[in-house]
This record gives C-alpha cells, sequence and structure tokens, in this order.
C-alpha cells in the first residue's frame, strides 16, 4: 500500500476542534494597521479565474490568504497560506478565488503574527466577520503558519490550539465579478458561463450527447449525439461512445486506458484517464460517473409512461458523464502530488459491473486510493424545488458522523466557498426531520443537503467496499423522478422539472451544474493536497 498521509496542512481542518478559549483582541485593527497597510492589484478580482494577484506591503506585516493558490516553485495547489512581508516588499501569486462569492477575503496583522482566526465550517467569511469574528468575540478557531514540507516557497497552515500571541487582525475584503458569455442571455444561465470550471459548459455536453437530430451517416444510432449507450455485445453505439470519451480524455492530456471485462456473458468497459502525480504517484485520487444507460427491458407501468430503458439518459447519467469530461479538462491541466483518475464506468444499471471490477484489480496492486468523488444524477436539484444531496461514506453508526473531516470538508466548500449557508441549514433540518428517502423524492425549496448516506446505490460502494475508501458524491431527486430510468429522460425533461417562479429550467440547470462542478474541483484539489483516509 502507499505511504500513510498524517501530516496535517490542509486549511479545511483548521475548523474540526471545538471553539478556542482566549481571543484574538477586541477589536479588527491590529495596532496602527489600517487596510491601506496593503496594496492589492487588482483591486477587483475576477470570480472563479486563474489570476495572478500582486501584494506590497506598505509596512511590515502579517498576510494571511485564505483562498487556492499556486507555489511558484513547485506548481503544487494549495489552500491558504501566511507570508510575512517587510515594509515595500511585493509578492504575486497566482490565486483562485470563489466563483461564487461578490468578495474575496484577506487578512493581515502586526509583524511575527503567525496565528489567525477562522470561520466555522458551516458559513462563509462574510458571516463571520459580520457577527465579530475577526475580534474574537465569537471566535470558531485559528490556524498557525507552517513549513512547507515539499520544497515550496509559501508556508502551509495547520489548525492550533495557541491562541496567545495573536494580535487584533484587520480584514481586507476585495470586490469580485464573474466574467459572462454575453453571446447568451440571462435565462439561458449567462451568470454561470464562464470560469475555470463553469455549469453551461457542462450543460452544453448534455446537449451535444444527448442531440436526437437525426443523422443517416451514423450507423451506430442514426443521431448526430451519441445514443444507446446500453452495454451488450456488439451494440455499435456502445463501442462508438466508448471510442468519442477515450478520445476526449485523450485530447485533454491524459494517459487513457479502455479496460475491458467479462460479467458472465457480456464484456463492457470502463474508460480512465490518468495523470501520474508527481510526488505520491502511488496514492489515487478517483473522479468517476457511469456512462452507460438503462437498457430496454420489459414494459413498467407507469403514469403515462409505459416501458423501461432510455436512449438518452440525460439525467442519468449523460449528466454525471458531462460533470466527469467538464472537470477533467480543468484538472488534466494542473501539476498534483497524487495521480488523478477520471474514470468513466460502464455497467452500472446493471449492478455496478464496472466499478466492480475496477477496484477488486486496484486492491491486488501496489496503490492507494486515498478519496472517490462520485458524479451520478445531478442537476434536478438545488436551484430547483428539488434536494441537492451531497453524499459522504462509508457510514458505520447512524446515530453519529463517522467521517467527520469529509463531513467538514463539504461543510466548508459549500457553505465558504460557494456560499450556500442557509441553503445548507436547511438541508440539515429536512434531512434530520425526513431521512434520506424523502431527499430523493420530495420537493423542498432552497435546500442543500450534506450527510452520511448509509445506502450506496451507485459506484461509490465498490470504493468502500473493496478499497475502504472515504467517498463523496452528489444527487438531486432519484426515486421522485417519473423519467428515472424511462425513455422521457431526456434534457428538455430536466429543464421542466427545474422550472421556478423567478428562472427558466434551463437557467437554473446551468446554475446547479456550476455548483457541483465547484464543489467537485474545490474538493478534489484540497484532497489533493491531503486526502482524507478511513480511520474506521
Amino acid at each position: 500500500m502507499g505511504r500513510s498521509t498524517t501530516h496535517a496542512t490542509l486549511l479545511v481542518l483548521m475548523m474540526f476542534s471545538a471553539s478556542l478559549a482566549g481571543c484574538f483582541g477586541e477589536d479588527n485593527s491590529s495596532q496602527n494597521l489600517t487596510q491601506s497597510d496593503l496594496e492589492v492589484s487588482p483591486s477587483v478580482w475576477t470570480a472563479g479565474e486563474w489570476m495572478v494577484v500582486s501584494f506590497t506591503a506598505k509596512s511590515d506585516l502579517s498576510l494571511f490568504i485564505p483562498h487556492f493558490l499556486k507555489d511558484s516553485s513547485t506548481n503544487y495547489l494549495q489552500n491558504g497560506t501566511i507570508i510575512q512581508m517587510l515594509n515595500g516588499e511585493t509578492v504575486d501569486i497566482d490565486i483562485l478565488p470563489s466563483a461564487r462569492l461578490s468578495n474575496a477575503t484577506l487578512f493581515i496583522a502586526e509583524a511575527g503574527v503567525d496565528v489567525f482566526p477562522i470561520h466555522a465550517a458551516n458559513e462563509s467569511w462574510g458571516t463571520w466577520l459580520a457577527r465579530g469574528g475577526a475580534s474574537g468575540k465569537l471566535m470558531s478557531g485559528a490556524i498557525i503558519q507552517s513549513a512547507n514540507t515539499e520544497g515550496g516557497v509559501f508556508s502551509y497552515t495547520q489548525p492550533t490550539n495557541d491562541s496567545g500571541d495573536v494580535g487584533s487582525v484587520v480584514s481586507i475584503r476585495i470586490p469580485m465579478n464573474r466574467a459572462v458569455d454575453s453571446s447568451f442571455e440571462v435565462n439561458q444561465g449567462q451568470a454561470h458561463t464562464k470560469g475555470w470550471v463553469d455549469g453551461r459548459a457542462v450543460y452544453d455536453w448534455v446537449y451535444s450527447i444527448t442531440d436526437e437530430t437525426p443523422d443517416p451517416l451514423d450507423p451506430a444510432d442514426g443521431a448526430v449525439g451519441y445514443l444507446d449507450r446500453w452495454i451488450g455485445n456488439g451494440n455499435p453505439a456502445y463501442e462508438d461512445a466508448i471510442t468519442f470519451f477515450s478520445g476526449v480524455l485523450e485530447g485533454y492530456g491524459l494517459d487513457v486506458t479502455v479496460h475491458r471485462f467479462q460479467s458472465g456473458v457480456v464484456w463492457a468497459v470502463n474508460i480512465c484517464g490518468y495523470k501520474e502525480g508527481t510526488m505520491y504517484p502511488d496514492e489515487w485520487l478517483v473522479f468517476g460517473a457511469h456512462f452507460d444507460i438503462a437498457p430496454p427491458a420489459a414494459y413498467t407501468p407507469g403514469p403515462d409512461i409505459p416501458g423501461y430503458g432510455t436512449r438518452t439518459g440525460a439525467y442519468d447519467n449523460t449528466a454525471g458523464t458531462s460533470m466527469i469530461l467538464e472537470t477533467a479538462d480543468s484538472l488534466a491541466s494542473i501539476d498534483t502530488r497524487r495521480t488523478m483518475v477520471f474514470c468513466l464506468w460502464s455497467s452500472e444499471e446493471e449492478g455496478l459491473w464496472g466499478s466492480t471490477s475496477w477496484t477488486q484489480e486496484v486492491a491486488d496492486m501496489d496503490v492507494t486510493v486515498t478519496n472517490y468523488v462520485n458524479l451520478d444524477m445531478m442537476g434536478i436539484n438545488w436551484p430547483g424545488d428539488w434536494v441537492l444531496s451531497c453524499y459522504i461514506g462509508p457510514e458505520v453508526d447512524p446515530d453519529v458522523i463517522d467521517q467527520k473531516p469529509m463531513y467538514e470538508l463539504a461543510e466548508w466548500v459549500g457553505a465558504g466557498q460557494l456560499g450556500l449557508e442557509k441553503e445548507i441549514a436547511n438541508g440539515w433540518a429536512a434531512w434530520s426531520a425526513d431521512g434520506e428517502s424523502a431527499m430523493w423524492t420530495n420537493n423542498y425549496e432552497d435546500t442543500v443537503a450534506i450527510y452520511e448516506s448509509p445506502t450506496a446505490r451507485s459506484d461509490h460502494d465498490p470504493f468502500q467496499t473493496n478499497l475502504n475508501t472515504v467517498t463523496m458524491g452528489w444527487n438531486g431527486v432519484v426515486d421522485g423522478y417519473p423519467c428515472y430510468h424511462r425513455d422521457c429522460d431526456r434534457l428538455s425533461q430536466m429543464e421542466s422539472y427545474m422550472d421556478t417562479d423567478d428562472a427558466t429550467g434551463e437557467q437554473n440547470l446551468v446554475e446547479s451544474f456550476d455548483v457541483v462542478a465547484w464543489w467537485a474541483t474545490m474538493t478534489f484539489l484540497t484532497l489533493d493536497q491531503e486526502p482524507i483516509l478511513n480511520a474506521l
């Protein structure tokens, strides 16, 4: 097995301990420091895009940057840093601000300060500041500057219980705007059409893959898109999709392998793109979604929806497949410590055959799958009148949170980076009152639920059972969707389910895809810096 990861460097881990004793000062000024003691250029940031930011100190000070950034020496990404700066010194840093917040937050303190307060997992910096967090009145935790053990120039941070040496801090709020593609209308999801990842790109993949426009020159499925992706010996549409998807991943520069395996008398396929990690290549971080769709079978009664099986499988699971294609495009462009693996599983609908076969093979290899991120059936959820579920496992004891670090990572990204504080609070209340099955069937407004799931109905199950891997995934309505595994599972049907009083179905669907794409991407970046291993 791979090396054990025990060092604590994640910014997300800063909030794991309970509130600390002591305080960080009685106001949010540090001695005589003011916001003018730090010059930041540009003064307005572009949300959701990598950008070079210049910081110039106008006096000796300590600077805390709680954002994803790239170390200029190693090219690795890390979740925040603390820098000691001298008067007149300028530091240029590649930073990835949140795509969904209107302000970025920085902190300065007097020179030599290496401990800063932080917000709770389930809130944003804005909420924390508004309730007096920077002044120490309602402190959630603290982080301390620590050595970069990977040869980088920027220090790491880690949680600490020692708050005795810190003075007051000055918060600096940087306004942010997200760029948009003006060729789209607002009701087409214009607000989420640009970024390092973006929801419109996911939508466009779904549209392209499920395009039923007749194509008489396509002998596989007779359509422009990639339909009829049912497993089976000699299904030309299945093979056509395999060729297409593997070609897309190869185009990203990934080392693509088409894993063919046999289940009974049927051959099936997994498509996986690999990018080897440069520090821990035998530790694998896996992103996965199944690309197969429900095959035609016997008549299944339903409300005016006869039959079973689908040609397009827009929701289940072209949406997840499209999410893999969009996020892999961005993530394949960066250097990572650990090996990244992007997989499109086959035969999920037949009983998780693809992911089961792959995990069984990997279990016999000298590698460790540190974490797995699953993408299956997302889109018909928040901001529509349905729950966006973020499910974590494995769960052992239903009365406690078994995977607390992963749970709080989900909160840290969802609330702190994406600004879903209110929706996550609503989700906790709904899940506590109604349970998991209700999240998959009932209407809920403004609800995002994070919970440990005892029900593993998708490809995360083999990772938990065969590899003892901690997993995270997202989905929307499941059993409450009348087109589940049926021919009406089309993009137009998804849009109709996402119509609300204040936005079109297309607009809401694009935003939904955007939220999950960013949540998954930021989770992936964090887990590359510090995996969350199963302690059970």
